[in-house]
């Protein structure tokens, strides 16, 4: 909230001005009125009595006018901030970032949490304001007579009480409530995307209680939030009506006294009233108080610090054909290094499949390539310099991927090829797409490629063809398929092989390899096992080894049926 002040520190200054010749007015306008009631008793200067009562009053109108104008203009661009520099951050955490904070948690923190402290510098002003006014009023009323200020003093300590016991009572049922909030829009997203499987085990009624499981906890946390509210205003609303009284009553005798005018007792009233008005700081305080818990959620997204950082003496990227070298790459996850000081040098040029058993690291190995997540020891290299010394956006560039389960990115579909090459032309699109065993569903499409995404259903099968169409469009040294034809039929597959390998050729790629007939195809293949590459030789000279064919015997059917035929061909 602070850098939110400092960054719109000019508009700030403009409604702290603002503020302060509103709140100047407002102070004013009772002695305007006690001359003008006083003239008009004496029949003395009324014309310029009214006058300046009405020009104070006109001013107090316009600042606060201006006020509420520039308040506004001041919270949507805040908002407009916080949430563009929390996309960012989270945008900057990667993957990893999904574990710590869900879809529905930053869904949550995007929307109502960071609303609330986009009224921070206005509630601010409010708050000063308030204060400002009541200690004007109090020297008022000191002014008018010391007795009036001697009793509004009497009920202020009653009145910071009740303010600070809500302040301490009322954050953490505030947190717990927005938390709670935050569970269940997440628990909400994850059923909206397994809903297919939600139906066809019919659980929706299960998945439902599971969904609403976190609202005990919401409907609690909101309870104890108003029924701290609730004490705090029935005390006000008694505290601050009385304080007036008793000043009105002080000021009344003090008349019958002839301490002061009848123009001074109306003035009187009129600063009781803005002295007591600083009651009205508790609704201010519940603002603020929302504000800070909002600004404190959207903080632990804004101090998560991303796994891969930028280099902070960036390199440019090399002149080179794609050499790969890992060096004792060491990956840890859940407690156990699945890559464990792992070595592997990729000729340039060469196409590598990735074999090894579930959950050996065949991932992992790849994500290190292009940073998507950085080793725990050990480094890569590409063309003789370590990945973690080049710019991110430049590495990005030079190393491509297509994933199992491609994104959908885009308006249309030519934009979800060109995702990476925004500047692609519409033949270089369709070639890409060719490549891909993609161009003929696309163009059967209602518009083609200018079909919108939302408009084009595509199975699995069609996504996994468009993401390999990314791929092969990147302008990238290196191309990393990591399981991208898990959907393919043995068929389209090694017809999208044969077509990758004349668009990629003379390019590094890696294809993460599920089926026999895929590492057949490679030129060589890094058989992973243990968190080490315990080969790296072509398929033919790897199919012998019982340990290697074990690799593929939990897949009968079509890829048992191709086993000994690559091995024969290759």
């Amino acid at each position: 909230m602070r850098a939110a002040v400092r960054r719109f520190r000019v508009r700030m200054g403009v409604l702290a001005a603002l503020t302060a010749v509103r709140v100047a007015a407002t102070l004013t306008t009772p002695v305007m009125l006690a001359r003008a009631i006083d003239a008009a008793q004496a029949q003395e200067n009324l014309g310029a009595a009214t006058t300046a009562l009405a020009v104070t009053l006109g001013v107090a109108i316009l600042a606060d006018a201006g006020e509420d104008v520039l308040g506004a203009y001041c919270g949507s661009h805040l908002t407009a901030w916080l949430r563009h520099r929390m996309l960012g951050r989270v945008l900057a955490l990667g993957p990893q970032g999904r574990r710590r904070f869900p879809t529905g948690d930053v869904l949550s923190r995007l929307t109502e949490s960071a609303s609330g402290p986009a009224a921070f510098p206005v509630l601010l002003l409010a708050a000063a304001a308030a204060i400002a006014s009541t200690a004007g009023a109090v020297i008022a009323l000191a002014l008018i007579d010391w007795w009036l200020a001697a009793a509004f003093a009497a009920s202020v300590p009653p009145l910071v009480l009740a303010l600070r016991v809500f302040v301490v009572q009322a954050t953490e049922p505030f947190a717990r409530y927005q938390i709670s909030q935050a569970a269940i829009a997440t628990r909400l997203l994850d059923a909206r995307q397994g809903i297919r499987t939600i139906q066809a085990s019919g659980t929706a009624d299960a998945e439902a209680r599971r969904i609403l499981a976190p609202l005990p906890e919401l409907r609690e946390a909101g309870r104890e939030t108003w029924e701290v509210q609730g004490r705090v205003s029935r005390r006000l609303a008694l505290l601050a009506p009385l304080t007036q009284v008793v000043v009105v009553a002080v000021a009344g005798v003090r008349l019958a006294t002839g301490d002061v005018t009848t123009g001074q007792l109306v003035a009187s009233a009129s600063y009781a009233a803005m002295a007591v008005a600083s009651a009205s700081l508790f609704d201010t305080f519940v603002q603020l108080l929302n504000c800070q818990v909002g600004a404190g959620r959207i903080e632990e997204v804004l101090a998560a610090v991303p796994a891969v950082r930028p280099p902070a003496r960036p390199r440019p990227v090399p002149d080179g054909p794609g050499r790969l070298r890992l060096r004792r790459v060491t990956v840890r996850a859940g407690g156990r290094a699945v890559l464990d000081g792992l070595d592997l040098d990729v000729p340039p040029g060469a196409a590598v499949a990735v074999v090894g058993a579930s959950g050996a690291g065949k991932s992992l190995l790849v994500a290190t390539i292009g940073r998507l997540l950085d080793p725990d020891d050990g480094h890569v290299e590409l063309d003789g310099v370590p990945v973690t010394a080049l710019p991110l956006p430049r590495l990005r560039h030079a190393v491509a991927y297509a994933f199992e389960r491609p994104a959908p990115l885009g308006a249309t579909v030519h934009d979800t090829i060109a995702y990476a090459r925004p500047d692609a032309t519409r033949a270089e699109v369709r070639r890409a797409a060719r490549a891909a065993a993609a161009d003929d569903f696309v163009r059967a499409l209602p518009e083609g490629y200018d079909t919108p995404l939302a408009r084009a259903p595509f199975s699995g099968g069609e996504l996994q063809r468009l993401g390999l169409a990314r791929a092969a469009l990147a302008d990238a040294r290196i191309v990393v398929l990591d399981d991208a034809t898990s959907s393919l039929d043995t068929a389209t597959e090694l017809k999208v092989t044969e077509a990758l390998r004349r668009v990629l050729a003379g390019r590094t790629s890696l294809v993460v390899a599920r089926r026999p007939a895929t590492a057949a195809r490679a030129d060589l293949v890094a058989w992973l096992d243990a968190g080490r590459i315990r080969a790296l030789a072509p398929h033919a000279e790897l199919w012998p080894d019982p340990g290697y064919r074990a690799v593929f015997d939990a897949r009968p059917a079509a890829d048992g049926a191709a086993a000994p035929e690559p091995a024969a061909g290759a």
